[in-house]
C-alpha cells in the first residue's frame, strides 16, 4: 500500500527566543520552545498534536501558520520550503495555511462587524470581487451554524461558541488547504466544545481540510483525530495512529497522559501514572533523554540521544529502550 500524499512535512525545526536581562537588555541565553521536530502531515488527515503546557505546541503551530520565523528547519508545504521565503514570497502560500485561535473573544476585531471579519481576508487575497464577497459571507455563516442576518452585528453580540464559529467562517473564507486549530475548544463551555469539535468534522469533510489540531484535552484530540503526535520539552516523543496511542502508548510520558484520562464508570477504577519531579527548563533542557529526570521506568540509555524510530507499522517513539526492544522482538 502505498503512503499518502505528503501536504505538510517538518524537517529538524527550531524556534529559538532570546532570554534577555538588564538595563541594556544584555542576551543572556535561549529558551528552546522548539526543538528539532520533525513530522509528516498527510492530505485529509486531522493530526492531533497534544502535551502539557510549554512544551511548544502553540510555538510549532504559528511557525506553520507564518506567525513565527523559524531559528532553523524546514517547512515543506507542497513541496515547497516555507522557512527560506522571504515576507512578500510568503504571503502567496498564506492563504493556504489558516489558524483557529484559542480565545474566541480576543481573536476578533470589536470594532468590525461580523461581515467586515470574515470578508477581510478575501479582500486582502483577492480571492472574491464586488457582490461574490457578500454571498461567500452568507454561504460560510450558513456552513458554521450561524444565520446570515447575522452579518451586521458586532462579536460583543454573541457568546463564546458563536464567536468560535464566527472565527472558524474567517479560516474557511479563502479555501485553504490546512486549518491550524491552537487549542479551539479549550476555552469553551464541555456542551459547545462537543458541538465545534463535530462542526469541525463536518467541515473537514464538506470543504476536504487538513487539521493541525493542537490541545491538552486528551479526550477532543482522541475525537476529531486520525494520528496523534505527542511533544514533550520541544520535541516529539510519540507519533501513531490515535487507536495505538490511547489503546498500546509506548513512551513512559504518553502512558503518563493517557492514565490522567478520568473513567466515567465510578465503579471501575484506573491504575494513575504519577511523574516525579518538575518540567525542566527549555532555558537549560538535560542532555540525552529529556524525560529522564522524570521517566518512571529506569533504563541505560538515560544519557542517549533520543530521535523517533519505527517500533511497530506507523508507529514512531523517541525511547531507545523500547525501540531496542522492538528490534529485539523482530
Amino acid at each position: 500500500m502505498s503512503e499518502p500524499e505528503v501536504l505538510l512535512e517538518l524537517k529538524d525545526l527550531c524556534k529559538y527566543f532570546p532570554v534577555r536581562s538588564g538595563l541594556f537588555k544584555q542576551h543572556l541565553s535561549l529558551l528552546k520552545a522548539v526543538d528539532g521536530v520533525s513530522l509528516k502531515i498527510y492530505r485529509g488527515e486531522a493530526f492531533g498534536l497534544v502535551g502539557e503546557s510549554g512544551c511548544g505546541k502553540t510555538t510549532l503551530g504559528k511557525m506553520i501558520a507564518g506567525l513565527y520565523h523559524p531559528t532553523k528547519g524546514q517547512i515543506m508545504f507542497n513541496g515547497t520550503d516555507l522557512a527560506a521565503l522571504k515576507d512578500n514570497a510568503r504571503r502567496r502560500y498564506c492563504r493556504d495555511i489558516q489558524m483557529i485561535f484559542q480565545d474566541p473573544y480576543s481573536s476578533l476585531n470589536p470594532r468590525m462587524t461580523i461581515e467586515e471579519i470574515i470578508s477581510e481576508p478575501m479582500i486582502v487575497n483577492k480571492t472574491h470581487k464586488g457582490a461574490e464577497i457578500g454571498k461567500r459571507v452568507e454561504h460560510l455563516l450558513n456552513c458554521v451554524g450561524l444565520a446570515s442576518a447575522y452579518k451586521n452585528r458586532y462579536p460583543h453580540e454573541f457568546s463564546g461558541g458563536q464567536r468560535q464559529r464566527i472565527g472558524i467562517a474567517r479560516a474557511l473564507a479563502v479555501n485553504p488547504k490546512l486549518i491550524v486549530c491552537d487549542e479551539a475548544v479549550s476555552a469553551l463551555d464541555v456542551s459547545i466544545q462537543a458541538q465545534i469539535l463535530n462542526l469541525l468534522c463536518d467541515l473537514k469533510d464538506e470543504f476536504k481540510l487538513t487539521y493541525l489540531f493542537i490541545a491538552h484535552g486528551l479526550a477532543a484530540v482522541k475525537h476529531i483525530s486520525d494520528r496523534i503526535g505527542v511533544m514533550y520539552l520541544g520535541s516529539m516523543v510519540e507519533v501513531a495512529p490515535k487507536e495505538a496511542i490511547y489503546d498500546a502508548p509506548q513512551h513512559p510520558y504518553t502512558r503518563a497522559l493517557i492514565s490522567a484520562i478520568p473513567i466515567m464508570d465510578p465503579h471501575k477504577r484506573k491504575q494513575r501514572i504519577l511523574l516525579q519531579g518538575d518540567l525542566p527548563s527549555p532555558i537549560d533542557p538535560p542532555t540525552g533523554c529529556r524525560f529522564a529526570g522524570r521517566c518512571f521506568e529506569r533504563c541505560a540509555f538515560a544519557t542517549d540521544a533520543q530521535h523517533l524510530l519505527p517500533c511497530a507499522d506507523n508507529h514512531l517513539v523517541a525511547c531507545s529502550a523500547i525501540t531496542h526492544q522492538c528490534t529485539d522482538a523482530a
